[in-house]
């Protein structure tokens, strides 16, 4: 059964890049009449890879009476950048299903798995295909290639190998409710972490109490803090403890340095747990599912249509979780 735990760059369309360049040049000329237009986008390409577009650095540079010569074609090369970088923010696609739409943006932190989720959807690979994987309070998994044209009670939703990709590190994103990810094979065979772009996942996940977080990472950061505790406290305890009635100032001095040497043991320890304010504030409004953090590549989140992931997850589902009601993607097409 496919675990769900969690290459190409996607080319521009109609050679957006060419235009883009044509775009650049026709701004400037606007701006500077007269131009050289090949020595102006020269150095806007050599601007841009030194990414020599800090204000601050160019006011300064004006007092240089030199330099104010040159600094409308600085300014208009920074004018004309900051519009094509802005054109190639997060983007957003439709889900649309037979139970409804959901709005998804996808960050542009992990593009590697951005470009090949929007290959796969251009090309219609997940148009026709189910949900084949829905758990309350979990998340509801689809996309999968065998799954277009399965008969009813048919198990399906494997995954493809061909389709796997390298995981891409992301240390900002997390499974809060609507998060948009990566499926995989398990680590006993899939030691990699691959993803599997066949398909993918969407939390549904459950909220959380402030306490319920709080007793999480407890339980998880207690082995570790034992262990900084027997090196750095365990030696010098008994002195301590009459340094505590003997000189209280220097005692709470020592017991502060020794709560930071344990505190930055815990967080330099793979595995620890501490849940960061934006963590926190998902996990007990919308909910999610913090088990999966850092476990898989998460490269968009639902805006609109949370309510859809409800409807999806409240199917009745058979032995193997997929829905005995088919719930079917139609498309997944781009708004920007």
């Amino acid at each position: 059964m496919f675990n769900f735990i969690s290459s190409k760059l996607y080319a521009p369309k109609n050679g957006s890049n060419d235009c883009a360049s044509r775009g650049l040049k026709q701004n400037c000329a606007l701006i500077m009449p007269g131009c050289d237009l090949s020595s102006l986008f020269a150095a806007a390409k050599i601007g841009i890879l030194f990414g020599n577009y800090n204000l601050f650095a160019i006011f300064t540079w004006q007092k240089n009476r030199n330099m104010k010569k040159i600094f409308p074609l600085i300014l208009c090369i920074l004018l004309c950048w900051s519009v094509a970088k802005a054109q190639t923010g997060n983007r957003t696609v439709i889900i649309s299903t037979n139970a409804g739409d959901m709005k998804v943006k996808l960050y542009d932190d992990v593009p590697n798995h951005v470009n090949t989720f929007l290959k796969r959807a251009e090309a219609g690979e997940y148009n026709g295909t189910l949900f084949t994987r829905v758990i309350k309070n979990f998340m509801i998994q689809g996309g999968a290639p065998d799954s277009r044209n399965a008969a009813p009670g048919m198990r399906c939703g494997f995954g493809d190998k061909a389709a796997e990709i390298m995981p891409e590190p992301d240390t900002v994103h997390f499974h809060k409710k609507g998060a948009l990810a990566a499926p995989r094979q398990p680590e006993n065979i899939n030691p990699a972490k691959k993803s599997d772009m066949s398909q993918f996942f969407i939390v549904h996940g459950k909220v959380y109490r402030p306490g319920e977080l709080d007793t999480l990472e407890l339980v998880k950061n207690i082995p570790i803090k034992k262990k900084a505790m027997e090196i750095y406290y365990q030696p010098v305890k008994l002195e301590l403890a009459l340094l505590k009635k003997d000189n209280p100032r220097e005692y709470r001095k020592r017991a502060l340095a020794i709560n930071a040497k344990v505190d930055s043991v815990l967080r330099a320890t793979p595995g620890h747990l501490i849940f960061t304010p934006e963590q926190r504030e998902a996990y007990t409004t919308i909910g999610g599912c913090h088990h999966l953090d850092g476990q898989y590549v998460v490269f968009g989140e639902v805006t609109e249509g949370l309510d859809i992931i409800d409807k999806i997850a409240a199917q009745p589902v058979d032995g193997y979780d997929r829905p005995k009601k088919d719930i079917r993607i139609n498309k997944i097409y781009t708004t920007n």
